[in-house]
């Protein structure tokens, strides 16, 4: 999981440093087609088909999938890279949002055994204002709601892929077709805005991205098959540790002492949330489903 989170936090150092002459639809494009080759050759080397019996799940995972990155990669290009992966993160904490909210409306609120999930997801939330507070300094605003957003969205993706574990998908068609979506999802808007040229230093970043980004995923994956999932899932906050030190040693980025607090709160709040989903729904949760993670 280390190692994941790891791969993830440098996959978006890449995008970065690629996004100063790609929009995010190119680098979504050519992140689709690096995964989508390698899980096609990892496939074929396990000898199993690209045939699914269950497309429209599949369909839902990598629309919410796309839209999610999308979202993370204009966050990145926008926003110090220690804020904007610390937004995605936020996904562990909008579960929980999500599960209270189902409860409520379904009339079965356990406000006692709930408290303390409720009380992790507002800490949560106080944290985003805190990191977005300082960048209204700097008008980059929206570019924090798109960070937020995108967490959102990955909670539902990663709902998803917990959903196509327990059909019996294969992760490597998942991330499989998820890598389709991207490259031709990417690649219809990129067409309409046009591609930039390849012929720029900035493009010997696009490769590394997404092996990178296949490495983050397949590590992942393997975490979560042979780890203690609560071990695993509180351990993927590392990446908020990795994206800060490429903030601080490579970019250069200047976050405020509230913006550091705001992602402290964040990642305990998130901690928090994963430990007390099962307590909050134990007929409903699947314990060895994992938290939310980058898309």
């Amino acid at each position: 999981m280390l190692l994941s989170c790891l791969a993830f936090a440098s996959m978006g150092f890449c995008v970065k440093v690629a996004s100063e002459h790609f929009h995010a639809a190119e680098l979504v494009f050519y992140r689709g087609v690096i995964s989508a080759l390698l899980m096609a050759a990892a496939l074929r080397l396990r000898s199993v088909t690209w045939r699914t019996q269950v497309p429209a799940a599949h369909a839902w995972r990598s629309a919410t999938g796309v839209v999610a990155l999308t979202a993370w990669y204009v966050a990145i290009a926008a926003l110090p890279l220690a804020t904007a992966i610390t937004l995605n993160y936020m996904s562990s904490v909008w579960v929980g949002a999500f599960l209270l909210g189902g409860q409520w409306l379904l009339g079965r609120p356990r406000v006692p055994q709930q408290g303390p999930l409720m009380l992790a997801v507002l800490a949560g939330f106080i944290g985003v204002v805190m990191v977005l507070r300082p960048t209204l300094e700097h008008q980059q605003l929206f570019a924090g709601l798109i960070g937020l957003m995108s967490g959102l969205v990955s909670a539902l993706a990663y709902l998803q892929v917990s959903a196509l574990g327990r059909m019996g998908e294969p992760d490597e068609r998942t991330v499989l077709y998820f890598g389709l979506a991207c490259t031709a999802c990417g690649g219809l808007v990129s067409a309409v805005l046009e591609f930039s040229s390849l012929n720029t230093g900035a493009a010997l970043w696009l490769a590394p991205m997404g092996l990178l980004a296949t490495i983050g995923q397949w590590c992942m994956t393997r975490a979560y098959r042979q780890g203690a999932t609560l071990v695993v899932a509180n351990l993927q906050y590392s990446g908020i540790v990795f994206g800060a030190l490429y903030s601080l040693l490579l970019l250069g980025d200047q976050i405020p002492l509230i913006g550091w607090l705001g992602m402290v709160l964040i990642t305990a709040s998130g901690v928090l949330a994963t430990v007390l989903r099962r307590t909050a729904a134990p007929r409903t949760a699947n314990p060895e489903s994992p938290p939310c993670t980058p898309p």
